[in-house]
């Protein structure tokens, strides 16, 4: 896959998770360009350019990120405040997909500009129903500049 042309970046360190919800985008052929990246640092990195992707520019920008919030390194919170605060990201749509439900997280991530906000749901069906609904709403749906 060619860097340049990502339609889906999806931040998460739980392997289990990221391999769910990229078969569930496979499942219905919406998994043409994603990336996975493993932590915060990995996702700023790619982001803005840095370390091991430099030199990746986007030819056209992704339509949407997929955050989780508990990750290490750089936390969920710490990338969207970065994504959100930079002219050249903020129009970027992120969508929170994570298993934390406690209400002062999902506060802080409006506050921070989080496009949506979905609490992964435990079983396997539900959750790829989840995610696919996700990938036609962000990839199909919605429209951007």
């Amino acid at each position: 896959m060619d860097l340049n042309e990502v339609e889906i970046i999806l931040v998460e360190d739980n392997k289990d998770d990221a391999a769910l919800t990229i078969r569930a985008f496979n499942s219905r052929k919406l998994g043409n360009s994603i990336v996975h990246l493993r932590d915060g640092q990995e996702a700023l990195d790619y982001i803005f350019d840095g370390k091991e992707f430099h030199g990746r520019k986007f030819n056209e920008r992704p339509k949407v990120i997929l955050l989780d919030l508990k990750m290490p390194k750089i936390n969920g919170m710490e990338v969207l405040e970065k994504v959100k605060g930079d002219p050249s990201t903020k129009s970027i749509p992120v969508v929170i997909l994570t298993s934390s439900a406690e209400d002062p997280d999902i506060k802080k991530c409006y506050e921070l500009g989080a496009n949506s906000y979905i609490v992964k749901p435990v079983e396997f069906e539900n959750f790829s129903k989840t995610v696919v609904d996700l990938g036609l709403y962000w990839l199909v749906l919605n429209k951007t500049n």
